[in-house]
């Protein structure tokens, strides 16, 4: 099994933790202590070294920050935990506060107080963050210390070694360009915006960069490092070598000078001494960073990673491989859901429903002679109530019975070699009611509008989020998650710039995926996710129509289940729609299946629907 369902969160430990904490900030000197869900990358799945924030709270979720201070300790999370914060912390030592609407640094900007000293770890906080944080302490006449030496590290007696999993190459059938080509054009970009060099600390762009796949973080074929790209010259990987089997330092050498992360501080300096103008992307950038490169003499060129747009726009091998990838974990899909809809109610667990899941996305591929590689993240499997919970992690303590007049909520996905899948299904156990049907219909009329939309050069996700959330407002509901976010090649399953949400500036660019998973999360009862992946087409002017416009062709193939639908609520538009997905899911699905009865079900529920 790639997941596991041992508990992660300890509440029990935070009293004490959080008391050895405020001893070593005494010693330090600072009245405040930071610390993040981040690592020295800034991913958002962390290696288990660096999940502090977890082993200091309890809290495991993918986002959030604890604050803390000599007599409170708060920690932030955004609408996705509002729930998972409350049951993973203790609320003796505790409070939750809302990431979005009162982040940190507007805490601060309320609560300081003259001559207080905020410490934070340099490496985990970005240029922009820090910055933020150094200007509300400047206005409160506070101060910003950093500090090199992690507090939280420091009072670990069970800190994980560092990940050295190897490194494998990335065929170029999957990844469709070369490695010299992609730096060539990185290297244009650096030279327009200015710059001699750029610093790149995401995993994802390096490995998109070289071509390569690692495996330090679960689930996301990553492999940790740092990477600096002039314009002239050959790039230099920061990376541990014990990582490299020999075949691919062979490869990588071709391609890159090769250097020990311990010597990544030497490079900065070198290269703050030898090249004046070095680009970094504030938002991804440890402050730590450009304090070495300024100190070298460096002067700093603020751009974005000037691989992600490159990397989120998918070319055509790209976009093949998640068409193929897609197809192939919908046959693996149907085996599941079939399988699941012959199992009597009260019979099954929430971890055997994960179990089988995997195992059928397992047998798929092995079948199809395209093993899976991984999955994509932890499934989210949740039975009523905690189907609520909107990024629940069953664990062996949390494991619940999936009972008659109950949905089971689904997400989950895969990664295979030639894409990345990401999907969510919401199953009736027994007869659904009419509360469920009509949550659900509403859920769908938004997945539909997303699918279906039409929009022109320069649409940003935050201009037509709305369309996913319009007949949930219209019935007083809404969700506190995007409504979409963008997903790699064999990569992370939440890639940027790109999503569609409130908070989605990026425009959408032809070649890129994005998921589109409205929903709707009744607490203490039941939750409703539908997601299926799409991809950006390129603008075409409609007929009879005067404007190019950009659309939404959709990737995931999977029946969405017949028996929660009110069609009553459904206008022809949205009817049509799910008639021609289901047809196109039979025929696209059925030929990869060979169980008989898998066929069976599948060709029951890509029936047409009629009011």
């Amino acid at each position: 099994m790639f997941q596991k369902f041992s508990e992660k969160s300890d509440p029990s430990a935070g009293e004490a933790r959080v008391t050895a904490l405020r001893a070593r900030m005494h010693e330090e000197g600072v009245d405040v202590y930071l610390v993040p869900h981040a690592d020295e990358h800034q991913n958002e799945y962390l290696p288990e070294r660096a999940e502090r924030l977890a082993w200091l709270t309890g809290f495991t979720g993918s986002a959030g920050t604890a604050l803390i201070l000599a007599d409170a300790a708060h920690v932030f999370t955004d609408g996705r935990y509002t729930l998972q914060v409350r049951s993973q912390t203790d609320p003796a030592v505790f409070t939750p506060q809302d990431l979005v609407a009162n982040p940190p640094s507007g805490w601060l900007a309320d609560n300081l107080k003259p001559g207080m000293r905020v410490g934070f770890d340099p490496w985990l906080h970005t240029v922009a963050e820090a910055r933020r944080l150094a200007e509300v302490c400047g206005d409160r006449q506070a101060e910003l210390i950093a500090i090199d030496r992690n507090l939280v590290d420091a009072i670990r007696n069970d800190v994980p070694p560092l990940p050295l999993e190897p490194v494998a190459i990335h065929p170029l059938e999957f990844a469709g360009e070369t490695p010299r080509d992609k730096i060539g054009r990185i290297a244009d970009t650096v030279k327009e915006k200015g710059a001699e060099a750029v610093v790149l600390t995401d995993p994802a762009s390096i490995c998109w960069l070289l071509n390569v796949r690692g495996q330090d973080v679960a689930h996301t074929p990553l492999t940790l490092a740092f990477a600096i790209v002039p314009t002239k010259g050959e790039p230099t990987l920061f990376i541990d070598k014990r990582k490299l089997p020999v075949r691919t330092e062979a490869y990588l050498t071709q391609l890159a000078t090769l250097r020990p992360p311990s010597e990544f501080d030497d490079g900065l300096r070198e290269l703050g001494a030898t090249r004046a103008l070095i680009m970094i992307d504030p938002a991804l950038t440890a402050h730590k960073i450009t304090e070495e490169l300024r100190h070298a003499g460096a002067t700093l060129v603020e751009a974005g990673d000037p691989v992600r747009l490159p990397r989120a726009r998918k070319n055509a091998a790209e976009q093949t491989g998640a068409r193929n990838a897609q197809r192939r974990d919908g046959a693996a899909m149907a085996a599941f859901l079939c399988w699941l809809d012959e199992q009597e109610p009260g019979s099954l667990d929430e971890i055997a429903v994960v179990t089988a899941l995997e195992e059928c996305r397992r047998a798929t591929g092995k079948r199809l002679g395209f093993d899976l590689a991984e999955i994509s993240f932890d499934t989210i499997c949740g039975a009523g109530p905690n189907g609520a919970i909107v990024h629940y992690r069953v664990t062996e303590k949390t494991n619940r019975k999936v009972d008659a007049g109950e949905l089971l909520l689904v997400d989950s996905g895969a990664q295979y070699h030639d894409g990345t899948t990401d999907i969510t299904r919401v199953i009736p156990i027994a007869e659904p009611t009419a509360e469920y049907r009509s949550h659900f219909t509403l859920v769908l009329k938004g997945m539909i509008a997303i699918s279906l939309a039409r929009f022109p050069a320069g649409t940003r996700g935050v201009d037509i989020d709305i369309l996913a959330r319009k007949a949930l407002w219209q019935a007083g509901l809404d969700y506190a998650h995007g409504t979409g976010h963008g997903v790699g090649s064999f990569l992370g399953v939440h890639e940027g710039p790109q999503s569609i949400s409130k908070r989605g500036m990026q425009e959408l660019l032809p070649g890129m995926i994005v998921s589109n998973e409205p929903g709707y999360y009744k607490a203490g009862s039941h939750g409703i996710r539908i997601e299926n992946l799409v991809l950006v087409r390129p603008a075409e002017i409609p007929e009879g129509g005067e404007i190019a416009m950009h659309g939404f062709e959709t990737l995931t193939l999977c029946p969405i289940d017949r028996r929660l639908i009110d069609v009553a609520l459904l206008d022809e538009t949205e009817l049509d729609w799910l008639n021609a997905y289901h047809t196109r899911v039979r025929e696209e699905v059925s030929p990869l299946i060979e169980d008989e009865g898998v066929t069976g079900w599948l060709e029951k529920m890509t029936e047409p629907l009629s009011r």
